[in-house]
């Protein structure tokens, strides 16, 4: 028998050129990320930190990382006058910079990738890094993921104005940037993160004119709201909101009362005057880059949703990769106790404090999210558009539209009239299989304001609950990146460069258009000019 002699035209025995490569990457400077950075370089081991903030002007008017809602101040566009914010906003970074840690501001992780059966040549785990000007590749022995929550959009009439905006993206702008331009907001939802959240941007002189929730009761610590109506919020139960009002921006919120179910009831609507109004329904975990690089992820109630399965010292699936902070798993005692944070991120950071388990959850999330999209999403007339970025409503999404630039709208006898279950099969129903119908999350956001909502709108379609449904799943780059940017950054061996403009030496897949002749076919193809398949 022959001796095996690998293809010269694949990619297998190359190797990538890493630009730097340090022993623990932690991704993310909050109370999390900074705790590990600490831990790790009290260990003797080199760190380098990488945060994303301050986030160029230009990024949040897309709604990226958070829905901002274009709620932030023109000084937004001071880039040095955001830096000087951002380490004032968190006096634990002067302390890391004085232990030595390499700290990078205004840079983000792209991108990670880890050694796998189908990318086994990689020298171990891997970071792609870009900091707005150029792009490049970081090995570390251990990268330690901290990136914190986002929040639940909410596709309520009205909800593509101005001032409607998430309320972690609210915290941000006020607690790291002091450039929140609300004044008078009305928040939707009571969960422990919103409670809290309210009384601090309260506290930030945000005047908090009126708390809505559809169900009857709070899902967050009593304690709480009684401190938020004491300071004057008008606390409405069983509320859902109807639709924003003004003109470009918010000037009013009109809600109205809603059953347990979340169905309209008879009574009157409210209309609360406000300039913004503040997504608080639903604290995310921001597990993007995890999802991507194939770490396992489970919906677990008792930490928030979506969340990474983790080992008792924070490692995920993926050998040599952690996950501390929100980004972990999001309950009431860690939102109201940053120290559990903290703990996480020195555990990661191969501290030997114990782990701690979350407790029980105090409410069904899953059902919260459920009555939500039910009230303010379903009960309307469904042509709010659930995903913004390509215009798919409520509507489209459960009769699995085909895009509009496909022209259905005007050959009404070509619309398919089956539901959601003929034609997406007796399983569960797969956002992922959803998105490549109807294009709803592939937009700029990439889902981050609609993702959720899908998976609830598809959960009361199908009478699934809201957990059952798969996660919808994410794909590098996770932050925008200019292509200009990217390719400067390619630099490939000459042994992967050699065949890039034929696919790896794949002529009939691609031929160079000077190569091409008028006519060609398989038959007319130079003698010795290969093709994989044969």
């Amino acid at each position: 028998m022959a001796a095996y002699t690998p293809d010269p035209k694949s990619i297998a025995g190359t190797t990538l050129n890493l630009h730097e490569r340090v022993e623990v990457l932690v991704i993310g400077a909050g109370p999390a990320g900074l705790a590990a950075a600490m831990e790790a370089a009290r260990l003797g081991r080199s760190v380098v930190l990488v945060d994303e903030n301050p986030i160029a002007p230009e990024t949040m008017g897309e709604n990226l990382p958070l829905h901002f809602g274009g709620g932030m101040t023109q000084a937004v566009r001071n880039r040095n006058a955001m830096l000087e914010a951002v380490v004032a906003s968190a006096p634990e970074i002067a302390e890391a910079f004085e232990a030595g840690i390499d700290i990078r501001l205004g840079t983000a992780c792209w991108g990670l990738y880890a050694p796998s059966p189908a990318v086994g040549w990689l020298p171990g785990p891997v970071a792609g890094l870009v900091d707005g000007e150029r792009t490049w590749m970081v090995g570390a022995e251990r990268i330690i993921v901290a990136t914190g929550r986002r929040d639940m959009g909410l596709a309520f009439t009205g909800w593509e104005k101005d001032g409607v905006m998430g309320l972690t993206a609210a915290l941000r702008l006020a607690q790291r940037y002091a450039a929140l331009r609300t004044r008078r907001a009305v928040v939707l939802g009571s969960t422990a993160e919103t409670l809290q959240g309210a009384l601090a941007l309260r506290a930030a002189g945000v005047e908090i004119a009126a708390l809505i929730e559809t169900n009857a009761t709070s899902a967050g610590p009593e304690a709480l709201l009684a401190e938020l109506e004491r300071g004057g919020t008008q606390l409405l139960f069983g509320q859902a909101p109807k639709r924003a009002e003004g003109a470009d921006a918010i000037e009013a919120l009109a809600v109205g009362p809603v059953s347990a179910d979340g169905a309209p009831i008879a009574g009157a609507e409210m209309t609360i005057a406000c300039d913004t109004v503040l997504l608080g329904i639903g604290a995310v975990p921001v597990i993007e880059l995890l999802d991507a690089l194939g770490c396992r992820t489970v919906f677990d109630t008792a930490r928030g949703g979506v969340v990474p399965v983790l080992d008792p010292a924070q490692q995920t699936t993926i050998a040599g990769v952690c996950a501390a902070g929100d980004c972990a798993g999001i309950w009431a005692e860690k939102t109201l106790d940053t120290e559990v944070a903290r703990a996480e991120g020195r555990r990661a950071a191969g501290g030997a404090e114990a782990a701690v388990s979350p407790p029980a959850a105090s409410y069904d999330l899953g059902a919260y999210r459920l009555n939500w999209v039910r009230a303010a999403v379903l009960e309307t007339d469904g042509t709010a558009h659930v995903c913004q970025c390509e215009e798919v409503t409520a509507r489209e999404i459960l009769e699995v539209r085909p895009p509009r630039y496909l022209g259905w709208e005007s050959r009404p006898s070509r619309r398919n009239s089956r539901d959601i279950r003929s034609l997406l099969g007796a399983a569960p129903p797969n956002p992922d299989q959803v998105k490549r119908l109807t294009r709803a999350g592939m937009g700029v956001c990439q889902g981050r304001r609609c993702r959720e909502q899908v998976t609830a709108l598809l959960a009361l379609a199908t009478g699934e609950e809201y957990g059952s449904i798969p996660a919808a799943t994410y794909r590098a780059p996770v932050r925008p990146l200019p292509l200009m940017v990217a390719a400067a950054a390619s630099e490939e061996s000459p042994a992967m460069a050699q065949h890039w403009d034929t696919w790896f030496g794949m002529p009939s897949q691609y031929l160079p258009p000077w190569d091409l002749p008028e006519t060609y076919t398989a038959a007319s193809r130079p003698k010795g000019h290969e093709v994989a398949s044969e």
